[in-house]
């Protein structure tokens, strides 16, 4: 059976706290509503800025459970479902699939990063592929893990017929074309970073999850589709523009930072989980500057 062809943008949800630490599900919904209006392929719930390291299990699963409650029909789901070990993962994984998931990230396990060599990982995501009653991707986020995944890994992999892609948040281009030389056809090779989105496209992929997507949803898209167009100059125009807020969101200020970008922006990005600190106020002021340059606000 072919793999589902993914294509366009998808945001990696943050996650709404209230001030008392409570997950603020009121306002995950309406980001969801304003997000339906938005262009975009999909959601990613429980991903690495839905705060996810911090949300228990019943968190987990009630934020599953509203994002395929509200979001928009005919919008592919995913949720990041990986955790330390195989045996969870898969349980995890298929809970979500119960729920209505389409596909599930699965973040490579890191604790015991030493011995997370090739075998180790071939081995992992094969035998969550084996078990789960939804296809699975492969996430690759050294940035948090420490640990990459290696071109022989994504070959091997990439041949699974139960493991759908991966998201590639290195931003490491001569890696992504490495990749791209290696996988089989109908494997979706994703990047997980605005930064490389635009090389990205002249690559070949088709796919982004990134965290600017959450405040800034149509300008990755409309990269996407200049690109399309065959317009590379306004892709490539709308790309430098919005450079500047992907490394805000990140590098620079965080999830705290994509959080109040996302309140300039109309959305609701709430208060960030202990123990993630609070933005001062010189940062937020600087954060206006950056979306006020790109243009945004």
């Amino acid at each position: 059976m072919a793999k589902k062809q993914i294509k366009g943008v998808i945001p990696p949800m943050l996650t709404p706290f209230k001030a008392n630490g409570d997950v603020d599900y009121d306002k995950h919904i309406r980001n969801m509503e304003s997000w339906n209006k938005d262009k975009l392929a999909g959601y990613l719930v429980l991903g690495s800025n839905s705060e996810t390291a911090y949300l228990n299990e019943a968190e987990k699963i009630k934020l599953v459970k509203l994002t395929v409650k509200h979001a928009r029909k005919g919008r592919m789901i995913l949720a990041g479902t990986g955790v330390e070990s195989a045996r969870e993962t898969i349980a995890l994984t298929n809970k979500a699939a119960d729920l209505g998931v389409d596909a599930a990230l699965i973040l490579t396990p890191s604790y015991y990063h030493a011995k997370m060599n090739e075998e180790a990982q071939i081995r992992f995501f094969t035998e969550v592929a084996d078990h789960t009653k939804i296809p699975v991707m492969i996430y690759n986020v050294t940035a948090f893990t420490h640990i990459n995944v290696t071109v022989n890994t994504v070959r091997v992999l990439s041949k699974h017929p139960n493991i759908l892609g991966m998201k590639d948040s290195t931003g490491n281009i001569p890696q992504l074309v490495a990749f791209s030389a290696v996988i089989d056809k109908g494997f979706n090779l994703m990047t997980g970073t605005l930064s490389a989105w635009y090389p990205a496209l002249t690559l070949g992929v088709k796919a982004g999850i990134f965290a600017v997507a959450n405040c800034a949803p149509n300008e990755c898209s409309a990269i996407q589709t200049a690109f399309d167009k065959g317009d590379h100059e306004a892709a490539r125009k709308l790309y430098f523009r919005i450079f500047p807020v992907n490394n805000a969101v990140t590098a620079t200020f965080g999830i705290a930072g994509l959080k109040y970008a996302s309140d300039l922006m109309g959305y609701r990005g709430g208060h960030v989980r202990s123990p993630l600190l609070p933005l001062k106020e010189e940062e937020k002021i600087r954060i206006k500057e950056i979306l006020q340059t790109a243009q945004l606000l």
